[in-house]
């Protein structure tokens, strides 16, 4: 229980000190200090939950299985990533007088709070109260997409508020239904809305009632996921946002929407016999072929990463919907490698945006002449998140694609592989004429910042190594994780 409660206190103390200490290098060293300790606490709860099974907190009211553990991972990996980017992005925007100290200040305050608000969504057992977390990401986040004060980041922020909150509502009705399905069995006892006590009785639930109830938990939650065609909020919100916050809203903060989505399709999917999967392929590959016209003629290269993050979480609703243990086990491995690469994009996108000026592709040219190290990473991420062997994206698509196949869900799986291939070419044509074009301009060349390109090599570490070897500590956990789907603990 007190790790649980440190992992929430840490994030939540650093934010008040980073935002008081009133001066760039205090606040920059409280920043990255509680980064780091943030990280080594979420590390240590999730290795517990690992080696040695679930953690409960504050009776039952917290509670920490294999799958949350993994989604803590995730956070505090991309946390302490982004965390570290953000010293050396943040010096060049105060330093082109693009924004003040007191900003600088407030933007360490809100990305901790936002990370804390993350990881509350890992560590509540009560489903009622994994919507309060849900939509408090969508608060905190939302001051963070406004942080440039502009007329289009603050369009996008009530853009994403407006459409996030009318999903979050759908959502809110569904867990209202979700607690009417169990009210014969559980009656009105405390823990009737606990994930645990749900679990343990899915089979005996109202069918009925768990049907209507999951159709508006997968439109609210999947609004907040990105899902298609729910999904618009998403690209304006990316855009518009600093890079390491893109970083994080991509890498993590979809997961922890989809994660509520997946909570809850356990149950349903144990209620309704498994007649619910049937919604999570259509989701999914709805939204990965919502994603191939607005790829192919995209001009602004960090929407065409969003409309990306789009593809990737429709490929893993897509996974969990095919089922059995390689769907599952490719749909959970494509959770953390998306993480992990869109993350190394949005960051190279940051370094190329400052050091170019623009976010229009036929703007920038000969980025790997100009920036060397960020033009080669963020090459070699368009074609790992494209699909491209030897990456760690190819490795998780091929898994779920198999698995399909496999599953005799053989139209599928033309489909999705033939949508996959129109969305690497798209996104490799584009990326290609950035990276290797002639340079148009004068630009200064050299890398922004030791800071945001050191950041670089940490999720360029696991796209490179998971698309040629899984080490068994990652099968291990992605195994562990598997069996809650299964109905293990």
């Amino acid at each position: 229980m007190t790790w649980i409660w440190l992992l929430l206190i840490i994030p939540v103390m650093t934010a008040g000190l980073s935002w008081i200490a009133r001066n760039q290098i205090w606040s920059e060293r409280i920043h990255l200090f509680g980064s780091f300790i943030t990280f080594a606490t979420g590390i240590k709860v999730s290795v517990h939950v690992f080696l040695h099974g679930p953690l409960y907190g504050t009776g039952e009211f917290m509670y920490v299985d294999a799958f949350g553990a993994y989604l803590i991972v995730m956070i505090v990996m991309v946390g302490l990533t982004a965390s570290l980017y953000s010293v050396g992005y943040m010096r060049y925007e105060l330093k082109e007088g693009v924004i003040t100290n007191k900003q600088l200040f407030r933007y360490y305050l809100w990305f901790h709070l936002f990370i804390f608000s993350m990881l509350l969504v890992g560590v509540i057992n009560n489903i009622g109260f994994l919507w309060i977390a849900i939509e408090l990401t969508t608060l905190v986040s939302a001051l963070l997409v406004a942080f440039y004060q502009k007329g289009t980041s603050l369009e996008a922020a009530w853009k994403y508020l407006i459409i996030a909150s009318v999903g979050i509502a759908f959502g809110l009705f569904g867990v209202i239904l979700l607690y009417a399905s169990g009210v014969d069995r559980l009656g009105t006892e405390h823990g009737a809305l606990d994930w645990t006590v749900l679990q343990s009785v899915a089979a005996e639930l109202n069918p009925q009632w768990m049907s209507i109830a999951f159709i508006f938990i997968l439109v609210g939650f999947g609004t907040k996921a990105g899902l298609a065609p729910l999904h618009f909020w998403l690209p304006d919100a990316h855009s518009q946002a600093p890079s390491p916050v893109s970083a994080v809203l991509s890498g993590v903060l979809l997961n922890t929407a989809l994660y509520g989505i997946l909570r809850i399709y356990m149950i349903a999917n144990e209620t309704l016999d498994g007649e619910i999967s049937r919604w999570l392929l259509g989701f999914g590959i709805l939204s990965v072929a919502f994603t191939v016209p607005f790829i192919l003629v995209q001009h602004d290269f960090k929407r065409m990463l969003a409309y990306s993050s789009v593809e990737h979480i429709g490929i893993i609703m897509f996974g969990v919907g095919i089922g059995g243990t390689l769907g599952l086990y490719g749909a959970m491995l494509h959770m953390f490698n998306h993480s992990m690469t869109k993350t190394m994009l949005f960051l190279a996108a940051g370094n190329i945006n400052q050091k170019f000026h623009s976010k229009r592709i036929d703007r920038i040219s000969g980025v790997i002449k100009v920036m060397p190290i960020t033009g080669t990473a963020f090459l070699l991420g368009i074609f790992a998140i494209a699909g491209t062997p030897p990456f760690n994206i190819f490795i998780s698509e091929f898994t779920i694609m198999v698995a399909g196949f496999k599953e005799n869900e053989i139209l599928y799986s033309v489909l999705f592989l033939s949508l996959i291939v129109m969305i690497f070419a798209g996104m490799v044509y584009y990326a290609g004429k950035m990276v290797l074009g002639r340079t148009k301009a004068r630009v200064e060349h050299g890398e922004v910042s030791r800071w945001s390109t050191a950041a670089l090599f940490i999720p360029l570490l696991f796209v490179v190594i998971f698309g040629i070897y899984i080490p068994p500590f990652m099968d291990h956990t992605l195994l562990k994780v598997v069996s809650i789907f299964q109905g293990g603990r």
